[in-house]
C-alpha cells in the first residue's frame, strides 16, 4: 500500500473520527432529551412507526451501494469521463425510487398501522402523522444519495463530516424545540425531523453542484449502463431487504408480541450500538474507496493486506469502548437516561456483542462489491440474514422472552462471517487460512483483554467509582493486549516510533 494512500486514509479517518465524536455526543444527548420529552410509550411508537418507512430504504440503500461502487471503480481505472453519466443516471433512478416509496409505503403502512401494530387508540392519530412525515423525510434522504456517493468516492471526508455534524446539531435543536413549543410532541417531532432531512439534502446539492463537474445533472440515457447499475443494485437490494427484515421486521414482531416499552428498549440499545458503530464505520468509510480502487487496478495483494489489517483495527477500536460499556451498562444507562426502560440493560449488552461480530464482516462485503458480480454472494448472505425474521417470530410465538431475538442475530452473524469468507475465496481468491488466523487473533486479544477488567468488576461495589476504575483498567488492558498480541512486529515498531516522535515535540 503506497505511502500516499496510507496518508490519505489516515487523514480521512481523522476527519471522520472528529465527526464521529461530535455526532456521538450530540446524538446520545439528543436521545436522552427526546426520551424525556416524549416519554417511553411515545418514544417506542416513534421507533416502530418510523421503522415502517425505514423498511423501504432497502431500495434506496441498494442504489447507494451501486453508485458508490461504480464511481470509485471508474476513478480507480482513471475513467473520469464516465462519472457524470453514472451520476446523472443514478439521480433519475433515485427520483423514481422516491415515487415508488411514497406509493408502496402508503399502502403497506396503512395495512400495518390499522391491522397489525400494537398502538394505543389514543395515539393512532399521532402515529399517522409520524408515518406520513417519515415518508417525506425518507424521500429527501433518497434524493441526496447520489451526492453523498460523489463526496465519498472523491474521499472528501471533511465535507461529509461537516454536513453530518450539521444534521445532528439540527436534530438537537429539534429536541430543545419540543421542550418550548406547547403541542402534541410526537406530531411536532416527526414534522421537524422531516424538515431537517430536507435542509441537509439541500446542503449536499449546493456543495456538490458547485465543486464537482460530475455532480451537475445532465439529461442522459444509456441502456447498457442502466442495466449494469440496476443489475448490481438489484442484487444489493436483496441484501438490503434482508437487513430490513432483521432490524425493522424484528422490531415489528416484537411490537406484535409485546408492548411499545419493549420497542423503546430496543430503540435505545440501537442508539448505543449506533454510537459504537460510528467508531468502526468512520474508519471503514475511509478504507472502502481504497479497497475498490485497488481491485480496479488489479492490485489484489495490496487489497488483501488493507482488508485484513483494517478488519483487525476495526475490531480493536470497538473493543476499547465496548468492553467497559458491556461491563458497566447499567450504570452508564442510569447516568445517561435516569429513567431506564425494562429490558434495556440486557438488550444493550447483547447488541454490543453483535456489533463486535458484525465489524469482522463489514469490509468483506465491500470486497465482494468491488468484484461486481455479486449474485451468488448476495443470495447466500441474504438467505441467512433474512432468517432472523422467521426465527424470531417462531421463538417469540413459542413464548420465549424478547432477548432471544438478539441471541438469534448473534448466531447468524457467526455463520455469515464463515460463509462470506468462503464465498470471497471463490470470487477473488481470498486466502481463507490467512484470514482465519487474523480472526482467531482478534478473539485472543479480546479474551486476554477482558480478564483483569472482569475481576475488578466482580470485586468492587456498584457505583460511580467502579465505573471509573473499570473504564480505566479496560482501556489499559485492551491497549496492552492489542500492542503485544494484536499488532505485528513492524506495526509495533511503527507505533513506538510515532509515540517517541510525539513525546519529543
Amino acid at each position: 500500500m503506497s505511502s500516499e494512500n496510507t496518508r490519505r486514509i489516515a487523514k480521512n479517518t481523522g476527519m471522520l473520527y472528529i465527526r464521529m465524536f461530535l455526532i456521538m455526543g450530540v446524538t446520545l444527548y439528543t436521545s436522552r432529551v427526546v426520551l424525556e420529552v416524549l416519554g417511553v410509550e411515545d418514544y417506542g411508537i416513534y421507533n416502530v412507526v418510523g421503522g415502517l418507512v425505514v423498511m423501504f430504504n432497502f431500495l434506496n440503500s441498494s442504489m447507494a451501494i451501486a453508485v458508490q461502487r461504480y464511481l470509485s471503480f471508474e476513478m480507480g481505472r482513471g475513467n473520469w469521463g464516465k462519472l457524470n453519466h453514472i451520476f446523472s443516471l443514478s439521480l433519475v433512478v433515485h427520483g423514481v425510487l422516491a415515487l415508488i416509496v411514497v406509493i408502496t409505503a402508503g399502502g403497506v403502512g396503512y395495512w400495518l398501522l390499522e391491522s397489525m401494530l400494537n398502538i394505543p387508540e389514543s395515539k393512532r392519530v399521532a402515529a399517522w402523522w409520524v408515518f406520513v412525515f417519515s415518508i417525506f423525510g425518507c424521500c429527501a434522504n433518497i434524493v441526496r444519495i447520489p451526492y453523498n456517493a460523489v463526496i465519498i468516492a472523491r474521499e472528501k471526508m471533511n465535507v461529509y463530516a461537516y454536513i453530518s455534524i450539521l444534521e445532528v446539531v439540527l436534530s438537537l435543536g429539534v429536541a430543545f424545540l419540543l421542550l418550548w413549543i406547547p403541542s402534541d410532541k410526537l406530531k411536532l417531532y416527526a414534522i421537524l425531523i422531516c424538515g431537517v432531512s430536507c435542509l441537509v439534502t439541500g446542503g449536499y446539492w449546493i456543495y456538490c453542484r458547485s465543486k464537482f463537474v460530475e455532480a451537475r445533472f445532465r439529461v442522459f440515457w444509456n441502456k447498457s449502463l442502466f442495466k449494469e447499475l440496476m443489475s448490481f443494485a438489484g442484487w444489493s437490494a436483496i441484501g438490503e431487504l434482508s437487513w430490513v427484515a432483521t432490524i425493522q421486521g424484528v422490531n415489528l414482531v416484537l411490537n406484535i408480541f409485546f408492548n411499545p416499552v419493549v420497542n423503546a428498549a430496543r430503540g435505545i440499545s440501537y442508539q448505543v450500538t449506533g454510537a459504537l458503530n460510528r467508531f468502526v464505520s468512520s474508519f471503514q468509510t475511509a478504507v472502502n474507496p481504497q479497497l475498490i480502487k485497488y481491485f480496479a487496478a488489479n492490485e489484489k495483494e495490496q487489497m488483501f493486506v488493507l482488508l485484513f489489517r483494517s478488519t483487525n483495527f476495526s475490531f480493536y477500536l470497538l473493543l476499547f469502548f465496548a468492553l467497559p460499556l458491556v461491563l458497566e451498562t447499567e450504570e452508564v444507562l442510569r447516568l445517561w437516561l435516569r429513567n431506564v426502560p425494562d429490558y434495556t440493560v440486557l438488550f444493550c449488552r447483547l447488541a454490543i456483542v453483535n456489533v463486535m461480530l458484525d465489524s469482522l464482516s463489514n469490509l468483506l462485503a465491500t470486497a465482494a462489491k468491488a468484484y461486481g458480480r455479486i449474485r451468488t454472494y448476495q443470495m447466500w448472505v441474504s438467505l441467512f440474514l433474512f432468517a432472523n425474521l422467521p426465527l424470531s417470530y417462531l421463538f417469540l410465538r413459542w413464548g420465549m422472552p424478547p432477548e432471544y431475538t438478539f441471541y438469534i442475530y448473534g448466531c447468524i452473524s457467526v455463520f455469515l462471517l464463515i460463509i462470506r469468507t468462503f464465498l470471497l475465496h471463490r470470487m477473488i481468491h481470498l486466502p481463507v487460512i490467512r484470514f482465519g488466523k487474523e480472526i482467531l487473533n482478534v478473539f485472543v486479544v479480546a479474551l486476554v483483554a477482558s480478564i483483569v477488567p472482569m475481576v475488578v468488576y466482580w470485586e468492587m461495589p456498584v457505583g460511580f467509582l467502579r465505573l471509573f476504575v473499570v473504564t480505566f483498567v479496560s482501556i489499559f488492558s485492551v491497549g496492552m493486549s492489542v500492542y503485544f498480541i494484536g499488532l505485528k512486529k513492524g506495526e509495533r515498531m511503527l507505533f513506538k516510533n510515532k509515540l517517541l516522535n510525539f513525546m519529543r515535540m
